[in-house]
């Protein structure tokens, strides 16, 4: 094992509600380029690795990680634990945070404070997603090694292997968890990509932020809405 810090970045092509979103142009850049590049501004994190799929949909995806130089790993399509189990045994970090590619507002700020919880305390898991206090869009999963091989060697099902986290959140009685809250909360805002209405939103913010779009923070984002109060979604959400 390494003294690793390691994002596994989730991303597809297939979205059954808006496909090939991850490589929709916001300000003449694939989204996935912008959440990569936000990601990198975080003090903590050593290594982005992209987990996609080994459909033939995805080798677009493919040819535009290689394009720029962004390491990942191809696997299976619905057995997204199973990518990442494997993404473990090749980089072997201590530290695995999972994102996912429909969250191009990800927050450096919000993922470094997760990580400097997880080290300061002995838990598996320490996340913002198990009492809901910041935006859809801004989640942030931090697991220690050992917790994917952990929960492949359980029975999981087939909505478990598919959804990476789920396992242990439905075993809490086996892994130690920890939430992190927002002072205030924010839960009611929309900001994740799933839809084209959704995309609109991040498309106006990042025309916004114009040369700033990777520096651009919470508190920016919340002076933006204030500003621009129509272009606000607001949705409540449950983990599922």
């Amino acid at each position: 094992m390494n003294d690793l810090v390691l994002v596994i970045l989730q991303a597809r092509m297939s979205s059954s509600r808006l496909p090939g979103k991850v490589l929709s142009l916001i300000n003449n850049k694939p989204m996935i380029y912008w959440q990569i590049k936000r990601i990198s501004q975080s003090k903590l994190v050593d290594k982005i690795v992209v987990a996609t799929s080994n459909e033939k949909s995805d080798d677009i995806l493919e040819d535009y990680l290689n394009s720029i130089n962004q390491e990942y790993f191809r696997g299976s399509l619905n057995n997204v634990i199973d990518r990442f189990a494997k993404i473990e045994e090749i980089y072997k970090p201590s530290v695995i945070i999972r994102l996912t590619a429909d969250c191009p507002l990800v927050m450096p700020e919000i993922v470094d404070k997760c990580i400097e919880r997880f080290n300061k305390e002995k838990v598996d898991y320490v996340s913002n997603i198990l009492s809901l206090t910041f935006p859809d869009g801004l989640d942030v999963e931090v697991l220690r090694s050992g917790v994917l091989a952990k929960l492949m060697s359980l029975k999981l099902s087939e909505t478990e292997k598919e959804h990476v986290t789920l396992g242990l959140l439905n075993r809490r009685s086996i892994f130690t968890t920890l939430n992190i809250f927002n002072p205030t909360n924010l839960s009611h805002f929309r900001w994740t990509v799933d839809t084209q209405t959704d995309l609109n939103f991040v498309i106006e913010v990042f025309k916004y932020f114009s040369s700033r779009e990777i520096t651009f923070n919470m508190k920016d984002m919340l002076d933006f809405i204030s500003k621009f109060p129509e272009l606000n979604q607001i949705k409540t959400r449950e983990i599922s």
